[in-house]
């Protein structure tokens, strides 16, 4: 038993200052939100006095975070969604189906993981100017299920590689057809990687920038991280706003992994250790 507890306190220590150092930009933004232009000039670090909420509804309402949070909520679910239904699709089909060119086409998803969107970006905002789906939902959204396809299908692929063989010939012996296979078999069976790689993707979708700042110019249209990032130009001096800003836009993601930590543990799990 002594030998075992060093041990633990080995692992356990790196782990608890690891966790402190993620949660304490959090909590000081916080802190700072709380606070006056004034308090925070005489002590940035000392405690907010009094909760006030007045630089959150600023944020909220003046700034425009509202209208950027809910530009950020229909891109992300969009693209996340097609994300599903396009990769969950493709994983089936290269995982299970026998075709002609298969391997390949497989291969073209992987290479697709190496491509930057930096290499693209020039040649890809010229092609949607062209098309009209500059500043747009749908051209953004295109984009999004665009470069993240290829992750979600890698992901599903193994995934579905996964599931035993003979659940599948069960069910075409039974009489379902391949769509059958598909909404029966592998949606059900697939759950955990499809809850894992969809929290993956909004997460990839929510916290990105570049894609949005080329493809979102105007500011009716910026996406939440963009429309914080704006604000370390426009709100330089007055740090409690800008603090209000960040926190508005780190909450959703906080609010999904304290609901679906669970979630994201067993999906997590079943995909290393199933078959």
């Amino acid at each position: 038993m002594s030998r075992t507890r060093p041990a633990t306190w080995l692992v356990a220590l790196p782990m608890l200052l690891l966790a402190l150092a993620t949660i304490y930009p959090l909590l000081f933004t916080a802190n700072v939100a709380m606070k006056t232009r004034r308090d925070y000039v005489l002590d940035r670090f000392a405690l907010a006095d009094t909760l006030r909420g007045q630089n959150l509804t600023t944020a909220w309402t003046s700034v425009g975070m509202g209208r950027y949070l809910l530009n950020s909520l229909i891109v992300v679910t969009a693209s996340v969604l097609l994300l599903l239904l396009f990769g969950s699709m493709a994983g089936f089909a290269l995982s299970r189906l026998r075709f002609r060119g298969s391997t390949v086409l497989y291969l073209a998803c992987l290479a697709g993981l190496f491509v930057p969107f930096q290499v693209i970006m020039v040649p890809l905002a010229r092609i949607m100017a062209d098309t009209g789906l500059i500043d747009t939902y749908p051209g953004l959204i295109l984009v999004y299920v665009a470069q993240f396809l290829p992750f979600t299908v890698f992901l599903m692929t193994s995934y579905y590689r996964t599931i035993p063989q003979e659940v599948i010939d069960a069910a075409r012996i039974d009489g379902s057809s391949v769509y059958g296979v598909y909404r029966r078999i592998m949606i059900p069976l697939g759950a955990p990687a499809l809850l894992s790689v969809g929290i993956l993707n909004a997460l990839f979708c929510w916290n990105d920038v570049l894609m949005s700042l080329v493809m979102m110019p105007s500011a009716e249209h910026r996406t939440l991280m963009v429309g914080v990032t704006s604000l370390r130009g426009q709100y330089s001096a007055d740090i409690p706003t800008f603090a209000s800003g960040v926190l508005i836009a780190a909450l959703p993601v906080l609010v999904v992994y304290l609901f679906l930590q669970r979630q994201i543990a067993d999906g997590v799990a079943a995909g290393s250790t199933k078959g």
